[in-house]
């Protein structure tokens, strides 16, 4: 080890871009373990020499590469590294080209031929939307609520009305095909109206079809399902590291401590995905469907907002208090909330 002075823990997480928090959990993982550790204090050090470790681990762990292989990985020289690296993504590409081949049969075998509708009992939404600036200069945020369909949007870039154009295409869709088109048609009014390649939108769509209820969803607003005094997320963020934490190839502690977390890789805009997210669920009677922006579910922890949901009240009501957390907690950003009650 070399005579130059050790850094504290403190030091070495700021020059490194990390957290004092993430280098805590590195030493625990056995990834990082620091120069010197105080036998009485058990106070970490660490080497300025162990700075591209440090930033290297984490790059590797936020591209989901096994723990036993990051440990491979980082003790390699550079160039072996790079093969090793290359190597294991020729592997994850034709695993995923084998995966897709497999989904895409099962998917044409579950596909029913669409049908006209014809169901003996229409539903429809009776609604309450609330939206706000927070402490932003311009609202990119936008809704559309009819007796049908709901959607929330969450633009970003500097272009005003992106996050409109998109929910002002999506019609009346009738059908999950309908809907995934509504969807694309959103994606092509989006590059209609942005003004720069970072411009872009979330978007979380929700409309009833005689008694089912269906979803496309990009991006990471939310929506939620309340029945029976429960509240249930029907959809999940599109960013890098939740769909590490789902595949289990990063822990939930890791992403709470990467600053990268909130990044969206599935959007409507330039250079991401726009196939959305489908689902289809069976609807009933009295169930509160909730779409919220980031803005809300970001302000609010989840204990707190399920609490608001659930209240015995209507939409307005609900989305009245919504409104009321979101700005005591000092709506940092614009947020959006639409609070829809399944009726005859």
């Amino acid at each position: 080890m070399s005579d130059e002075p050790l850094l504290t823990i403190g030091d070495f997480a700021h020059a490194s871009g990390l957290t004092v928090k993430a280098l805590r959990l590195y030493d625990e993982m056995a990834l990082l373990t620091p120069a010197e550790v105080d036998a009485a204090t058990g106070y970490r050090r660490y080497a300025a020499g162990q700075l591209a470790r440090a930033r290297l681990v984490a790059r590797l762990r936020l591209a989901g590469i096994p723990l036993a292989r990051i440990r491979v990985v980082a003790d390699l020289p550079p160039a072996a590294a790079a093969a090793e690296l290359t190597s294991y993504w020729r592997q994850v590409e034709a695993d995923a080209a084998t995966a897709r081949r497999i989904v895409a049969g099962l998917v044409e075998e579950l596909s029913p031929e669409e049908e006209p509708v014809g169901h003996a009992l229409t539903l429809h939404l009776s609604s309450a939307t609330r939206t706000g600036i927070g402490a932003r200069d311009i609202q990119l945020d936008a809704v559309r609520v009819d007796r049908t369909l709901v959607a929330v949007a969450d633009g970003f870039g500097r272009t005003f009305g992106v996050a409109d154009a998109a929910l002002a295409v999506l019609g009346s869709p009738r059908s999950v095909a309908e809907l995934d088109a509504a969807v694309r048609r959103a994606a092509d009014a989006v590059v209609a109206t942005s003004r720069s390649p970072e411009d872009g939108t979330t978007v979380t769509a929700l409309v009833v079809v005689g008694r089912e209820v269906l979803l496309a969803h990009l991006g990471d607003s939310r929506a939620y399902l309340v029945r029976d005094g429960r509240v249930e997320r029907l959809t999940r963020d599109h960013t890098v590291v939740q769909t590490l934490v789902d595949e289990g190839r990063l822990r939930a502690d890791e992403a709470l401590l990467d600053d990268r977390r909130v990044l969206i890789n599935r959007a409507l805009s330039a250079g991401t995905s726009s196939d959305p997210d489908l689902a289809v669920r069976v609807a009933e009677p009295g169930d509160r469907f909730v779409l919220t922006t980031d803005g809300v579910h970001s302000a609010l922890d989840v204990a707190t907002l399920a609490a608001l949901l659930t209240a015995h009240a209507e939409p307005a009501v609900v989305a009245d208090a919504v409104a009321g957390a979101v700005e005591a907690a000092g709506a940092p950003d614009n947020w959006s909330v639409v609070v829809a009650d399944l009726v005859d």
